[in-house]
């Protein structure tokens, strides 16, 4: 057997790894945490140095092995053995010898081991024996050891078999100067204390107090062993005390100085009348012998206390392994278990907290040799079987407790790890490891929800079936390790179809494959997963589950749904390669939900509740709902394309042909190209949603449309009304300067002079239509191309519809519309906003545009001077522009609204002209002569735009208003009082005023009411016969409304 080289105290640096450090970091966490301050070979020689002491005086240790090892249960009485060690260590051989000659493990026999296959005990040569024998009680160990060492293995002489202690220090691998150095330490300690117990010595102060830098190579490494033997003391003394320690602590605090002292150069600890020295022995006593309340107690702790203990004592089980065979357990297992017996009471062990150490160090063993012993995993199942039997019993402490919840987390999570993808862990060749792996995760699983409390809840969360009964733990987590292995398995598959699709190209070249070839082939891999998983797995698991290969087929299902539903919302037309895909997911859907059915048929409740889980695909939803998206999508195009105009259109046509705004030619073109795509796509799901899609074109038409008519109303541009004054006579003075004045101007009165600030040379003027006027113009021409368009997608709708009309008798539900109704109210909406703003245009033509030539010009001053020639010959040339500009569908409603605009105006030229306009009853003749040029001018616009009878009802207002002009100031005066008592309901009877004929009164009366102005001429309203009185010029009618009304006079 090898030998451990003997040249340093320390077999290993802190920095070189274990045989199996690098394995266990990456694949397995330690369950106690890691202790920051100490390395694992610090635990090592450590747990060596605790070994070696508690053994000193066990007959068995140096001893050589000469018979047969007794072990006794303590489980039973009948003979059976307990692999916990936990009987007597008296009887073990006779005369206390152990001889393993023969090999006859208990242990590993109840673990059901193998034994070691070179099938014969440790031994050494004799010279080797007589060395170390030697050494015992010896002065010169130092050299023994060496001289020790220096014998070489001749295979001439003979062999013995090795000792405990021998053994132990191989395995642990001490060198044996460092066990020279121990046994020296403890001789010199127990010189006169025989039978001082172990348990009662701080061993890390004992050998700093006796060991000196001679006994060591060089300072180095006297320096590195004194601060591990300080790490020692802080970690067992305040880091991890037995009894929880109050900070701060004087005591702790001159530990951590000494501490801190050697960190920076070792200390002489021998030379015992040293200050620090003294404060360092009295500060670990005081800490080590303290009882909970902070006084002196009876017993002895500096290295029970949780997890160091726990660190140690693994240190030393794992001992327990065959250092050149790392998968086989020693032979001597039974003897070396037996004298770490004698370490619990110094670390705090107790046979219950050995069994789960022991059960966790067989665990990691397996673990980290690579999993190629299938006999450790075996063994750690027979542990945990005693370890669930002690976990039931009352008597368990809380650092039993800890052990348990911890390595039982740490195994359950390296366990379930591999079970959650036991496809990719286990492959068709090693499931029977499987098995082990099932078996010992669920007695893990059954141990923590049953006896570990804390560690419970996340295990027994959702055990609650749809019934409310509570699941079985061991068929939940099978359930969850299928349902997470399969799913994994499929992302495998699936990414395995992605990667080779990436790399079919030609030369190196990648090549992107259609994502719909890849689905097609994803559900035949899919099928072939699931008949796998059936002829594989799920006999296993059928003992812990009673349906496993359904619960496998609906996870496939599961997932694949996913994948197609991914699939289709990146699809923005349905293509015959989606016709594929489809098809093979139906198919394959078909299968699964078969082997689903014959897989739960025997189940409790037939399999319905395993199949209610299997949500169909539903193909025809997908295809509507995919529908459904290409409509949204289109529809979200056309909605960017309506803000994109919002934003920009600046109503101004790119070419004269084609007098409209841009933004409803791309509007239209791509609502006629939805339609057109729309009725391409192959499925018979398409003629359900025709009226979904002209809605929603609809609904984006009528937004637009909208947009076109907010161009104001025609109320912005009627001017305020005046407020009502009357007309007061001239002197005869200034009569006769006016009469004076006339023949200077000319024959051009005021109206002439305005008309010539248009740039008009009174016979040929210049249109007076503004730009903005114009671009309305184009806004009404907008909203005509918009109504063509309608139509135009109408018929489409129509047309393509018509050949499934027979299909349509047989779907009761189906949406179908009529040809004239598809888009009714996008329809209504262009034909309201069209006469909107035709209304707006006709307004703001004569209003703002012609402002000066009519409603500012006309008549002022005096009517014969202000007639509306002029005015009307400004007229004709905006009519002009007006049919250049707009359609020929546009222009019969848009002169009409010029028109009712024009006598609008007219009327508030003759009922509210302000205080330059005033009438006389002879001026009636020469205005109804103006009202017959404005009425020729529209009926002689363009070819019969207008019909006369349009022209005759439309100025039937305007005429009776011009009439009502022609009656005297008396019959005027009578018709009002009339009228306004009638409407402020005072009766028919004139009342009011009496005027003569020479204008003064002639008897009291009633007051007549000053009736309300409405806006709504007629010359039956009061408040019209009341203005018709104001813009009268005569005494009678000034005298009236002074003496009933106190009207102001003009300025």
């Amino acid at each position: 057997m090898g030998r451990i080289r003997s040249g340093s105290s320390v077999s290993r640096s802190d920095t070189e790894p274990d045989s199996f450090s690098d394995v266990a970091t990456v694949e397995l966490d330690c369950p106690f945490g890691r202790i920051e301050t100490l390395s694992r070979s610090d635990l090592r020689e450590t747990a060596y140095e605790i070994f070696f002491m508690s053994c000193r005086s066990s007959p068995n240790f140096n001893a050589t092995r000469s018979g047969p090892m007794t072990y006794h249960s303590n489980s039973s009485d009948n003979g059976e053995v307990s692999p916990s060690g936990g009987g007597p260590i008296g009887g073990v051989g006779p005369k206390g010898g152990t001889g393993m000659n023969m090999v006859n493990s208990k242990i590993k026999k109840v673990l059901g081991l193998k034994a070691r296959r070179a099938s014969q005990p440790m031994t050494r040569t004799k010279s080797q024996s007589s060395v170390s024998s030697g050494m015992v009680g010896s002065v010169g160990l130092v050299g023994a050891a060496v001289a020790a060492n220096s014998v070489p293995s001749s295979p001439g002489k003979g062999r013995r078999p090795m000792t405990s202690a021998e053994i132990m220090r191989q395995q642990m691998r001490v060198a044996e100067l460092s066990d020279a150095r121990l046994r020296k330490t403890l001789m010199r300690t127990m010189v006169g204390q025989v039978n001082k117990r172990a348990d009662l010595i701080v061993l890390p102060l004992e050998l700093l107090r006796q060991l000196k830098s001679t006994e060591f190579n060089d300072v180095h490494e006297y320096h590195l062993w004194q601060r591990r033997q300080m790490k020692i003391l802080e970690a067992g003394l305040i880091l991890y005390p037995f009894y929880p320690l109050e900070r701060p602590n004087p005591n702790a605090q001159r530990i951590n100085e000494v501490s801190h002292a050697i960190d920076a150069r070792p200390l002489d600890m021998t030379n015992k009348v040293l200050e620090p020295i003294r404060h360092l022995q009295s500060a670990v006593l005081a800490l080590a012998w303290r009882n909970p309340g902070g006084g002196q107690g009876d017993s002895c702790h500096w290295a029970d206390g949780y997890p160091l203990n726990v660190h140690l004592y693994v240190a030393l089980l794992q001992s327990i392994f065959d250092h050149r065979e790392e998968t086989v357990v020693l032979d001597e297992v039974d003897e070396l278990v037996e004298l770490m017996k004698r370490t619990w009471p110094i670390l705090g062990i107790n046979r219950m907290i050995h069994n789960v150490c022991f059960a966790w160090v067989l665990f990691q063993q397996y673990v980290i040799t690579g999993q190629v012993e299938p006999d450790l995993i075996s063994a750690t199942q027979t542990m945990l079987t005693e370890v669930a039997m002690d976990a039931k019993k009352g008597e368990r402490d809380s650092c039993y407790m800890k052990v348990l919840s911890s390595v039982m987390g740490t195994m359950q999570g390296w366990l379930e790890k591999r079970l959650m993808e036991y496809h990719e862990s286990f492959e068709r060749g090693s499931v029977y490891a499987m098995d082990y792996i099932l078996s010992l995760a669920l007695t893990a699983c059954k141990i923590i929800t049953e006896d570990v409390p804390s560690a419970a809840s996340s295990l027994t969360s959702g055990l609650i079936d749809t019934n409310g009964l509570m699941a079985s733990v061991s068929s939940t987590r099978v359930d969850a390790y299928i349902r997470s292995s399969m799913r994994s398995a499929f992302t495998k598959i699936l990414e395995n179809g992605i990667d080779v699709s990436h790399n079919d190209g030609v030369m190196g070249e990648v090549e992107e494959q259609d994502p719909s070839t890849i689905l097609t082939q994803l559900a035949k891999d899919t099928e072939q997963l699931a008949v796998f998983e059936k002829e594989t797995y799920s006999p296993l698991l059928r003992r812990y589950h009673p349906a496993p290969h359904a619960i496998a087929v609906i996870t496939l299902h599961s997932c694949f749904g996913v994948v197609l539903k991914q699939y289709l919302a990146k699809v923005t037309s349905l293509t015959n390669e989606l016709v594929r895909v489809l098809h093979s997911a139906g198919r394959m859907e078909k299968m699964l939900i078969q082997m689903v059915v014959e897989d739960s048929s025997e189940t409790e409740d037939g399999g319905k509740a395993i199949v209610k889980e299997m949500v169909p695909y539903d193909v025809e939803s997908i295809v509507v709902g995919l529908l459904k998206t290409w409509i949204e999508e289109r529809l979200r195009i056309g909605r960017e394309c309506l803000t994109r105009a919002k934003e920009t259109e600046s109503w101004i046509p790119k070419a004269k042909t084609e007098p409209i705004a841009q933004s409803a030619v791309d509007l239209m073109k791509l609502a006629k190209v939805t339609v057109d795509e729309f009725f391409e796509i192959p499925v018979g799901a398409r003629d359900e949603m025709v009226q979904e899609l002209a809605d929603g074109l609809g609904a984006l038409i009528q937004d637009y449309t909208s947009f076109v008519a907010s161009c104001g109303t025609r109320k912005s541009y009627i001017p305020t009304l005046p407020p009502l004054t009357r007309c007061n006579q001239d002197s005869k003075f200034v009569k006769l300067w006016k009469r004076a004045a006339n023949p200077c101007k000319n024959g051009s009165g005021p109206h002439q002079g305005k008309s010539s600030g248009n740039g008009s040379d009174g016979q040929n003027p210049r249109p007076s239509t503004s730009r903005g006027t114009q671009r309305l113009y184009i806004r009404i021409n907008t909203l005509h191309y918009i109504i063509n368009y309608l139509s135009t997608l109408d018929k489409s709708l129509t047309f393509f519809s018509s050949s499934n009309t027979a299909a349509a008798t047989h779907l009761p539900n189906r949406r179908l519309a009529p040809f004239s109704h598809r888009f009714e109210i996008a329809r209504n909406a262009v034909h309201n906003a069209i006469q909107q703003v035709s209304e707006v245009a006709a307004y703001r033509l004569i209003f703002l545009d012609s402002h000066n030539s009519f409603y500012d010009g006309l008549y002022i001053g005096s009517v014969e001077n202000a007639r509306i020639r002029p005015s009307l010959r400004i007229l004709k040339q905006n009519l002009t522009l007006l049919t250049t500009l707009l359609v020929d569908r546009a222009q019969p409603l848009a002169v009409k609204e010029v028109m009712k605009a024009s006598y609008e105006a007219f009327l508030l030229v003759l009922l509210a002209g302000g205080s330059e306009r005033s009438f006389t009853l002879a001026d009636h003749e020469l205005i109804q002569e103006d009202i017959k040029s404005l009425k020729k001018a529209f009926c002689t616009c363009g070819e019969g735009l207008v019909a006369e009878e349009t022209v005759d009802r439309e100025a039937e207002v305007v005429e009776g208003i011009i009439e009502l002009m022609g009656h005297s100031t008396e019959r005027l005066i009578e018709e009002f009082s009339i009228a306004a008592c009638e409407a402020s309901g005072l009766g028919g009877i004139a009342v009011g005023v009496n005027v003569g004929t020479n204008g003064q009164k002639t008897s009291p009366a009633t007051v007549v009411p000053m009736p309300p102005t409405t806006g709504k001429w007629n010359r039956a309203d009061p408040n019209t016969i009341l203005r018709v009185l104001c813009h009268r010029n005569d005494d009678v009618a000034n005298q009236f409304l002074k003496r009933n009304f106190q009207l102001a006079k003009r300025r």
